[in-house]
């Protein structure tokens, strides 16, 4: 895998060469003119081609297909410019170069690896870039670029720009698209400091909620209060865990009983019936409304699947609006999502405060 990987890299890098008119001065000296002008490149493409007898093709379609239409990248096959006003971010991935024309930017979030060519040396978020010199995003890597002034520079390979917009600290994450579904969901757990990223720039939607993770989302909602005595539970002991204080304040106040051997089981998958079940012990915490008023729970095919304990705090999300099924269905026993929790929390917040 990381061999196929490594080949894909270098297919990308073959593929975005710059132009002799956007670098390779004397100043770049480990920028070749053989290398700017591609006279090797077609060759080489070829020959890796027929080596792997058309698994590089296979592997650059997909590719292509992942990044142009499920997370809405732009290609430039050779550097083409583009203009960042004050505050605006471009996006680059796996194979992607950027060269800063004029003004001022900023290398603001990185994951992997960023090497500016001109100098062989790695580059850290952090740093300010230097003009008319090529950063290229090495395999697995991910970068932030954001612009410190009305600036201009040349992209190539996979990119999207991120348009400043006042008074908004949305990042880019680049695996939340405004058309999806959870994207305003993301935009206020996000702002109001409830979830982050898994990494810079990606949200990771459908990546599975833990059991600590939820009762900490609940934590934050609730400002973080004094956690008190733990101890209730055999496998929350170590208060450097991030989920130590969630965890003890949420027993402390009823929120979470835990499971019947005495554990809580932080790290196991939070299921859509737990989570209803312990966002309805919060809002009792709180004194809100907790009627269940008509009867759309019972219009669930599967709502007989749900377990006789979380039954009534079902009932009760489902009719105050806070959870309204997947598909036609509750789904009780799967596993809830961080897109479908940041959904939930936003439900409840606007339903229930």
């Amino acid at each position: 895998m990381k061999r196929t990987a490594s080949i894909v890299a270098l297919l990308l890098l073959i593929m975005v060469t710059a132009s002799a008119t956007t670098a390779g001065t004397t100043t770049d000296p480990l920028i070749t003119l053989s290398y700017l002008d591609g006279t090797f490149a077609a060759s080489l493409k070829t020959e890796i081609s027929n080596m792997l007898g058309g698994a590089a093709d296979k592997s650059m379609n997909s590719l292509d297909s992942l990044y142009r239409d499920y997370l809405d990248y732009a290609f430039a096959p050779s550097f083409e410019r583009i203009s960042l006003s004050s505050g605006d971010s471009v996006v680059l991935t796996m194979g992607s170069s950027f060269i800063l024309q004029s003004g001022s930017v900023t290398l603001t979030s990185v994951e992997g690896t960023v090497i500016n060519i001109a100098t062989g040396r790695t580059v850290s978020s952090g740093g300010r870039l230097n003009a008319r010199q090529r950063y290229f995003c090495a395999e697995n890597t991910s970068a932030l670029i954001t612009a410190d002034s009305a600036s201009a520079g040349s992209v190539d390979g996979y990119y999207f720009i991120n348009t400043a917009v006042p008074n908004r600290t949305h990042p880019v994450f680049r695996d939340v698209r405004e058309r999806d579904w959870y994207y305003n969901a993301v935009d206020f757990v996000y702002n109001n400091n409830l979830f982050g990223g898994t990494a810079p720039n990606t949200f990771s939607p459908d990546v599975p909620m833990t059991r600590g993770m939820f009762v900490t989302v609940l934590y934050r909602l609730e400002s973080e209060p004094e956690a008190g005595t733990g101890g209730q539970f055999s496998d929350v002991k170590d208060s450097s865990l991030y989920y130590y204080d969630a965890v003890t304040w949420a027993n402390a106040n009823g929120i979470v009983l835990g499971h019947s051997d005495g554990t809580f089981g932080p790290n196991d998958p939070v299921t859509r019936e737990q989570m209803a079940a312990i966002i309805h012990r919060y809002a009792q915490y709180k004194q809100r409304d907790m009627s269940s008023p008509g009867s759309t729970f019972d219009t669930f095919p599967d709502r007989g699947d749900v377990s006789g304990y979380a039954e009534p705090a079902m009932r009760w999300a489902v009719s105050q609006g806070i959870i309204s099924g997947s598909d036609g269905r509750l789904l009780p026993r799967h596993t809830a999502t961080r897109a479908q929790v940041a959904q939930i929390i936003t439900n409840y917040a606007a339903t229930i405060g």
